[in-house]
């Protein structure tokens, strides 16, 4: 409670539960909260990197290395915790991958601003230099990076390729990485001012399981998994007119509840007989646009899956809202929300094939101008799938970002250690203590290269010293080979990563450490934590290690 004495009588500002933290511990309680979400995936960064197993309060289990995914899965309940983990949402809805380096590299501003803190350099000073020092390193990524030709097809694989390896489609990433291009080949278009854009709506991913991820493939088209409505029904229609339909082809239901009583078995039937007309009427309006196939998305009625069979039309229903919008990007037809105005014109048209095995239609468009394209994904199990659609994902996101900024750079810690050094080149034309935040922020970015070699098993300082070293002789494309231990030019070995990617998780983090440092009053209606564990007794500043997947302590 906070009171202040006014005549001599305490006034009450602050509820019985209600916590304070101020200045130096609340700078100490955020960063040790916000230091714990960035530790906490530290391990996954890499090809080296190790997994972590998600398990939910329902038991539901994911194991991944995918640094926004254990993220969104952990019960982090601080709100500082909660601020660095909008880094990771924020790195992944921008550019797609990234989101662990974003991630580890806001903890480590953090940290050493924790140590410049110490030696009283105020905030706003840190925060100056650290604006600074972002704004050049932006500067020096745009310098540094080479530029890509959509149409270089080994430089866009490499981009997939690196965001694949140590994820769980590793294994098959140069299948992957050639389905990603040729995906990324099929839905780019010029724009009006001659650039490349990559029309990612117009791309969709379907996972089985039960085979092989060296059996996934690329399908022009759309691949929608249902069944026919009846077994009269064609599974095949070629040249076929194609009706979407978001209407249900069932008798209309009265807006009120009724009761009708019948006491003569012919006003039953009457009673049914017109229901069936109401059923025909509605196949008769499908039959009159001419479609040979209708995926409906709502339900279709026993009877009218009767007609539809005998005038030789392909029914599928509650097809899923997102397969619906996918099938109209393929067909370029509209999706007919009232039967009564359905026409021809609303028509898309395409082949329709049945895989019998996999179960599956595969709808193909007819015209040229209709964009869509669909990777199907195989894996032998559920997990499997799951880890291998999230690296895929990543990777088809990085290489459309490469294609339409059309910038990358080299990968392995290359670009981290060549800011680092211009960074502190720049710094020594800082005046103020802002020149120490500017060191701070260079030795941040080394945390990469450092985690890198920590994972793979390497001493980190021996890395990190050859790094130096070799950028320091002007070799800025020099990196870290994990799997060989040695430093080499990483663009030429095909470690590559897209330049937007990079800029994205330097805004993200520097943003994010500045946000924190900001604050120096903590106001909370409430406990702080919900943990009452162990930790009950840390204090505001206490929090709990989070090594690996380890409880959070108060931040949790």
């Amino acid at each position: 409670m906070s009171q202040q004495r006014m005549q001599g009588q305490p006034m009450i500002i602050m509820g019985d539960d209600a916590q304070r933290v101020k200045d130096k511990d609340a700078q100490e309680h955020n960063i040790s909260a916000a230091r714990a979400v960035a530790d906490s995936v530290r391990s996954t960064l890499g090809p080296k990197g190790m997994d972590k197993m998600l398990v939910s309060s329902m038991g539901d289990i994911t194991v991944t290395n995918d640094g926004v995914t254990i993220l969104q899965e952990m019960d982090i309940d601080n709100p500082t915790a909660e601020m660095i983990v909008e880094v990771a949402e924020t790195q992944e809805d921008e550019a797609g991958d990234g989101t662990t380096t974003a991630v580890a590299i806001a903890g480590e501003l953090l940290k050493n601003a924790e140590d410049l803190l110490e030696r009283d350099i105020h905030p706003t000073a840190i925060i100056k230099g650290y604006n600074v020092a972002a704004e050049r390193a932006r500067e020096e990524v745009d310098d540094i990076a080479i530029d890509v030709d959509p149409d270089d097809e080994d430089l866009v694989r490499s981009v997939a390729e690196t965001s694949m390896t140590g994820k769980g489609s590793e294994l098959n990433k140069e299948l992957l990485s050639g389905i990603i291009y040729e995906a990324i080949e099929q839905i780019s278009v010029a724009a009006d001012d001659g650039s490349t854009v990559v029309d990612m709506e117009s791309l969709n991913i379907e996972t089985q399981t039960g085979r092989s991820v060296s059996e996934s493939e690329l399908l022009v088209g759309a691949a929608i998994d249902k069944d026919p409505v009846h077994d009269d029904m064609p599974s095949e229609v070629e040249d076929a007119d194609i009706l979407l339909l978001n209407e249900a082809v069932e008798v209309e239901e009265t807006e009120a509840d009724t009761q009708v009583s019948v006491d003569d078995p012919e006003q039953l039937q009457k009673f049914l007989d017109q229901e069936e007309e109401q059923l025909r009427e509605k196949v008769d309006q499908i039959v009159d646009t001419g479609a040979d196939v209708v995926f409906c998305q709502r339900g279709i009625d026993d009877m009218a899956q009767h007609f539809l069979a005998k005038e030789g039309v392909l029914a599928v229903r509650r097809t899923k809202k997102s397969d619906m919008e996918f099938l109209k990007n393929v067909l370029g037809a509209a999706i007919v929300k009232d039967l009564d105005a359905a026409s021809a014109d609303d028509l898309g048209t395409g082949s329709v094939t049945r895989d019998s095995d996999d179960e599956l239609f595969y709808v193909e468009s007819d015209s040229d101008e209709a964009l869509g394209v669909t990777i199907l994904l195989r894996g032998s199990t559920d997990h499997v799938v799951d880890e291998v659609e999230r690296g895929i994902s990543d990777a088809l996101d990085v290489a459309a970002q490469a294609v339409t900024d059309g910038r990358v750079l080299p990968g392995g810690g290359a670009i981290e250690v060549e800011l680092a050094d211009r960074l502190r080149s720049f710094a020594d034309g800082v005046e103020g203590r802002e020149q120490l935040a500017v060191e701070a922020f260079a030795d941040s970015l080394e945390l990469v290269p450092r985690v890198l070699a920590e994972n793979a098993g390497l001493d980190s300082i021996d890395t990190l010293v050859d790094l130096r070293a070799a950028h320091e002789a002007g070799d800025q494309l020099a990196g870290l080979n994990v799997f060989t231990g040695e430093v080499e030019d990483t663009f030429d070995a095909g470690v590559v990563e897209p330049a937007h990617s990079k800029e994205q998780g330097l805004n993200s983090a520097s943003e994010a450490a500045n946000l924190v440092l900001k604050i120096d009053d903590i106001i909370s209606a409430g406990d702080l934590s919900t943990d009452k564990g162990e930790d009950e007794g840390a204090g505001a500043g206490g929090m709990g290690g989070m090594g690996g997947m380890g409880g959070m302590g108060g931040a949790m």
